[in-house]
C-alpha cells in the first residue's frame, strides 16, 4: 500500500478543501503527481496554480480551462461563442435576491438555480414561483459555500421532462480531442444521478453525432488536454442544449469505460505525463454493447432521502460476469456525516441492454448491506419499472413513479399479483424448511399436509390480510429429480399452486458470494429468484423481492385468527414534537420559545452528508421549547422541538 497522510479534521472546510493540508500530505508522501478525483478540489483552478508553483503534476486539465469551463457561469459565454446550442437564461453571476427575483421573471417559472462554482447536485434547487425562489436561493449559496468554498449561484430555465445527457471528452497537449459514447444520466433525485447507462436508449445516431461535436468543439475552444464531461439537456423532440461542463473524471465513468473498452484513469495519468491520445475518433465513438451503473446510497427514500450514517454491519458484495463494484469500504467500515452517502456503484456490461440490465438486477438481488439504511430497494424497483426497461424515461421519473405520501416505502413499491405470490411461496417455502429442520417428522411423508396463514400487512400498518396456504411435498413428475432431491414443495395458495425447492445460488453465479444468510435463492415453477430477508420481527419477517419489501407472517391457522383479535401496539403520542428526519449538524435554528409558526415555514436547517436540509412544519401553532442549538451534532428521530 502507498504511504498515507491525515489531511486534517473531518469537516471539508478543514482537510479536503484545504490547499495547504493537501499540499502538506503530498509532501510527506513523497508523491509526484495528484489526482483530484471527482469532488472538492477537483475543479479548483488555484489549487491547481499551487500545484504548479510547487512542481507537483495535476492529472487533469490545465487552471485556465478549469477558470474558463468550471464555472457555469463563463462556460455558457464560451458555449455561445463557440456555436452550442444553450439554455435560455441569464448569461451571468446573480447578484442578490432582488436580482433573483427579476431574471426569473424575464424567463418564466419554473427556474434551476444553480452553484456557479459546483456539481453532484450542491447548491442546484427548481424554483416553481417566487416564494420558492427566496427560500432556495438561501438554501442553494449556503449548501455551494459548505461543499465548494465559493456562493456565487446562476439561475436559468428548468427545462421540463427532458434527459440528462452527456459526452465524455479526451484531449491530449497536441490538440488531438475525441468524444466517447454518450450516458444517459435522466434518473434523478434531488438533481443528482442514481442510473446512468451507456449508450443512451432515447437519442439517435443522428444526435449523438451532433452531440459529440459541439461536446468536442467547447473543449477545443480552450485548449482542454485531460478527459471532461460535457452535459446536455435534451427535450422530447430530441432538441438539445448545452448545461454545463465537469473538468474532472465523473463518478459514473466506469460506465463509459465498459462500452468503449478504454480506461479513462490510465489516460488521464498518460496524458498528464505528456503521452500523445492514440484513440482516433472513429474508434473513441465505437459502441460496444451496453452498460448500466446503479449508485448505492447510505440513504433512506421514505424520509425524502434523508441521509443514513452508521456503521456497515453487514457489506456483501455480488459477483459475477459482467459485474463490477467500485467502493472504498468494507464490513465494520463507518458511513461518516461529513461527506457524500455513496457506499458504492454496481456497474454491469452486456453485448445487449436488456443483459446489462438482467446482470444489474441479479446483482442488487443479491448485493446485501445492513447497518444502515440504503436506497438499493428503491433502484432495483426503479430497474423493474416497465417503463425503463423499455427506455421510456426522462428526469421526472422517480417523481412520477414515486411520488405521494407512501411512494417511497418500499412497503409500497409496486409487484406484479403474480410476482407478489412469488415472494410469498418463497416466505412459505422458507418457514416450513426452518420447521422441517427443528422437526425431522414434520411434513415428512408423500401424504403430510401442512395449513398455514399466511398474512400480510400493508403499507400503512393498519390491517392484516390472510391467505391460507396448503403445503405438501412436491412429486417427482412436477419438479424432476433435482427438484425432489432439493426438497421441493406443492404449496397452494389461494389463485395459484407454485413448486419451490432451493437452491445454493443463482445460476451462473459462482464464488463463496453466491450465498449468504440474508439470501434466499429458490426455484419457483422452473424459474430462478433471489430474495432477501430485509428485517426479522416479532412473529414474521419483512422480505424483499425485486426491490419491494413485505411484512408477512405465517401462522397456524389458529394463531393467525387469535392475531386477528389482538390489538396494535400503541406509540407514544408525538404529534406535537419535531423530530430530526436524520443524522447530521444543527446549522439553523430559525425559531424560538414562543415563535409563532404557519404550516411550511422552515424551523431548523440540517446539513448532512454535504446537502442542507430544511425542516419544515407540518402544522400551524406555537413553539414551546426548543431542544437543540446550532452547532449540535443530532442523530435521526432526535426531538428537535415541540409545540404548544
Amino acid at each position: 500500500m502507498p504511504p498515507a497522510a491525515n489531511a486534517g479534521p473531518a469537516p471539508a472546510l478543514q482537510s479536503y478543501l484545504n490547499i495547504d493540508a493537501i499540499i502538506d500530505a503530498v509532501k510527506k508522501t513523497g508523491a509526484r503527481a495528484v489526482h483530484p478525483g471527482y469532488g472538492f478540489l477537483s475543479e479548483n483552478a488555484g489549487f491547481v496554480d499551487r500545484l504548479n508553483e510547487e512542481g507537483i503534476i495535476f492529472v487533469g486539465p490545465p487552471a485556465s480551462a478549469i477558470r474558463a469551463l468550471g464555472d457555469k457561469v463563463e462556460s455558457k459565454r464560451i458555449a455561445k461563442q463557440a456555436g452550442l446550442n444553450i439554455i435560455p437564461g441569464f448569461i451571468g453571476e446573480i447578484q442578490d435576491e432582488p436580482h433573483a427575483l427579476q431574471v426569473a421573471a424575464e424567463i418564466g417559472y419554473p427556474v434551476m438555480i444553480k452553484a456557479s462554482a459546483g456539481g453532484g447536485g450542491k447548491g442546484m434547487r427548481i424554483a416553481w414561483n417566487e416564494s420558492e425562489l427566496k427560500q432556495e436561493v438561501i438554501m442553494a449559496k449556503a449548501e455551494a459555500m459548505s461543499a465548494f468554498g465559493n456562493d456565487t449561484l446562476l439561475i436559468e430555465k428548468f427545462v421540463e421532462q427532458a434527459r440528462h445527457i452527456e459526452f465524455q471528452v479526451v484531449g491530449d497537449h497536441f490538440g488531438h480531442m475525441v468524444y466517447l459514447p454518450e450516458r444517459d444520466c435522466s434518473v434523478q433525485r434531488r438533481n443528482q444521478k442514481v442510473i446512468e447507462e451507456s449508450p443512451s436508449p432515447f437519442i439517435s445516431a443522428e444526435v449523438r453525432a451532433a452531440m459529440g461535436a459541439q461536446a468536442v468543439r467547447l473543449a477545443s475552444a480552450v485548449g482542454y488536454n485531460s478527459t471532461g464531461t460535457v452535459e446536455f439537456v435534451v427535450d422530447k423532440h430530441s432538441n438539445f442544449y448545452f448545461l454545463e461542463m465537469n473538468t474532472r473524471l465523473q463518478v459514473e465513468h466506469p460506465v463509459t469505460e465498459a462500452v468503449s473498452g478504454l480506461d479513462l484513469v490510465h489516460l488521464m495519468l498518460a496524458i498528464a505525463s505528456n503521452q500523445r491520445l492514440d484513440v482516433t475518433q472513429e474508434r473513441a465513438a465505437a459502441i460496444n454493447g451496453a452498460a448500466v451503473e446503479a449508485r448505492v446510497y447510505a440513504e433512506d427514500p421514505s424520509r425524502n432521502f434523508a441521509p443514513s450514517p452508521g456503521l456497515l454491519k453487514v457489506y456483501r458484495e455480488p459477483e459475477g460476469p459482467g459485474i463490477r463494484v467500485d467502493s472504498g469500504v468494507v464490513e465494520g467500515s463507518e458511513i461518516s456525516i461529513y461527506y457524500d452517502p455513496m457506499v458504492a456503484k454496481v456497474v454491469t456490461s452486456g453485448a445487449t441492454r436488456n443483459q446489462a440490465l438482467a446482470r444489474m438486477e441479479s446483482a442488487l438481488d443479491r448485493f446485501v448491506v445492513r447497518g444502515v439504511t440504503t436506497n438499493m430497494p428503491h433502484v432495483r424497483s426503479c430497474i423493474a419499472n416497465p417503463d425503463f426497461k423499455a427506455g421510456h424515461y426522462d428526469t421526472s421519473f422517480i417523481p412520477k413513479y414515486y411520488g405521494g405520501p407512501d411512494g417511497l416505502n418500499p412497503l409500497a413499491f409496486p409487484l406484479t399479483e403474480h410476482q407478489q405470490q412469488d415472494m410469498f411461496a418463497a416466505a412459505v417455502f422458507t418457514h416450513v424448511n426452518r420447521a422441517r429442520r427443528y422437526d425431522p417428522k414434520y411434513l415428512a411423508g408423500e401424504d403430510d399436509v401442512a395449513r398455514l396463514t399466511l398474512s400480510w400487512r400493508d403499507v400503512h400498518g393498519n390491517k392484516l390480510v390472510p391467505l391460507d396456504v396448503v403445503v405438501r411435498l412436491a412429486g417427482l413428475q412436477m419438479v424432476g429429480r433435482e427438484g425432489v432431491a432439493a426438497g421441493a414443495l406443492e404449496i397452494q395458495l389461494p389463485s395459484r399452486v407454485a413448486y419451490v425447492y432451493s437452491m445454493r445460488q443463482p445460476p451462473g453465479v459462482v464464488g463463496k458470494q453466491a450465498y449468504n444468510t440474508y439470501l434466499r435463492h429458490m426455484m419457483v415453477d422452473g424459474k430462478p429468484i433471489t430474495v432477501q430477508v430485509a428485517k426479522f420481527i416479532p412473529r414474521g419477517v419483512i422480505m424483499q423481492y425485486l426491490g419491494a419489501q413485505r411484512e408477512l407472517y405465517i401462522e397456524s391457522p389458529a394463531a393467525a385468527a387469535l392475531s386477528q383479535h389482538m390489538p396494535a401496539k400503541s406509540k407514544a403520542s408525538s404529534h406535537r414534537v419535531v423530530r430530526s428526519p436524520m443524522t447530521g449538524t444543527l446549522v439553523e435554528v430559525l425559531v424560538q420559545h414562543g415563535s409563532e409558526v404557519r404550516l411550511g415555514d422552515d424551523l431548523v436547517v440540517i446539513e448532512a452528508m454535504k446537502m442542507r436540509n430544511a425542516i419544515k412544519a407540518d402544522r400551524e401553532g406555537f413553539v414551546d421549547e426548543v431542544f437543540a442549538k446550532q452547532g449540535d451534532v443530532v442523530s435521526a428521530d432526535q426531538p428537535l422541538l415541540k409545540f404548544w
